[in-house]
């Protein structure tokens, strides 16, 4: 049996991810091997991803180690993969999404409406803290980078109140128990793709697209499709604080696709938030024509809004 060599991200939450892609490929027969991939955005954890290039950072070492043949499948966080197509890989699976939303961890096991005016809370993402600013609660927003236990470290050491992260990765990791408050994407809507993984592989590999092929989950397809399109359609990267969620509902006439999104200037100042519902197999266009209606309603001047601003942000990040 020829063993499939899987590339990975050397950090915790990577080889976590990864290992658990790994085992249900081992449970449906495979042999599976770990390959570790190291990539710029892991090396460089002190550069705003901003200045880095975007979360393509984390994504470019692995796709290049599928290209040349020293790996056969790829796991990465979907909401770091560019929504540039690489016609050398294709996404063959995307599993059943873990929690999409976003978490606070605080001290003293406080929510964002308990923290202080004056408390300093940590994120190295642009969407954050454009959405975080824009509730008004006076907290003193600061850049920040680093694995997830570093991240956690700074709440338990003092140097900040507290941290947003990934509910998924934190859920993934065994340290959900640390979370303070799961936020609402009523008030904070997550990453296009947020807590879903993208198996990818080489073009025209027939062979493994075939072994990944069951591990992929039709409805949690469809919901990052549509949220990715929104952002490709805005022709938004990193830079340009923009969120979006899509679910699967039950609808009158069965199932439904329900998906939301927002663009916001970087300091919090203005936002747009739009929906709309469509058929889970029309995801493609119900991205394009919710982008289209943020775009008719003003997203255009927002985001240059937000590129004019973003260098001062980013100084303020670091």
């Amino acid at each position: 049996m020829t063993v499939l060599r899987l590339g990975t991200r050397r950090s915790a939450l990577a080889t976590t991810q990864s290992s658990w892609v790994a085992d249900r490929l081992r449970s449906l027969g495979h042999e599976v091997e770990l390959v570790e991939v190291s990539t710029q955005g892991d090396r460089d954890t002190r550069t705003p991803l901003a200045q880095l290039g975007g979360t393509g950072v984390f994504v470019s070492a692995l796709r290049e180690a599928l290209a040349d043949g020293r790996v056969d499948l790829a796991v990465h966080s979907l909401k770091d993969l560019p929504t540039a197509p690489d016609p050398r890989t294709t996404v063959a699976a995307i599993p059943v999404r873990e929690d999409a939303r976003d978490a606070l961890v605080a001290r003293d096991g406080l929510t964002l409406a308990e923290l202080p005016a004056g408390s300093t809370v940590g994120t190295g993402s642009p969407r954050r803290h454009a959405q975080l600013a824009a509730l008004g609660l006076g907290l003193e927003i600061t850049g920040l980078r680093g694995n997830v236990d570093t991240r956690l470290a700074h709440v338990h050491d003092g140097r900040l109140d507290a941290v947003v992260l990934a509910a998924a990765g934190l859920r993934r990791l065994g340290r959900a128990d640390e979370v303070t408050e799961w936020l609402d994407p009523l008030q904070v809507l997550p990453a296009p793709g947020q807590g879903a993984l993208a198996v990818e592989i080489r073009a025209g590999d027939a062979v493994t697209a075939a072994a990944v092929a069951p591990l992929d989950d039709p409805d949690t397809r469809a919901c990052v499709t549509a949220e990715r399109v929104v952002l490709a359609e805005l022709e938004a990267g990193c830079s340009a604080p923009v969120g979006a969620l899509a679910e699967v509902v039950e609808g009158m006439d069965g199932a439904e696709l329900s998906l939301r999104a927002v663009v916001a200037a970087p300091d919090g100042s203005a936002d747009l938030r739009r929906s709309l519902t469509g058929a889970p197999e029309e995801a493609s266009d119900l991205g394009r024509r919710l982008a289209r209606l943020l775009l008719d309603d003003g997203a255009a001047d927002l985001m240059s809004t937000s590129t004019s601003t973003d260098r001062s942000v980013t100084e303020r990040a670091q």
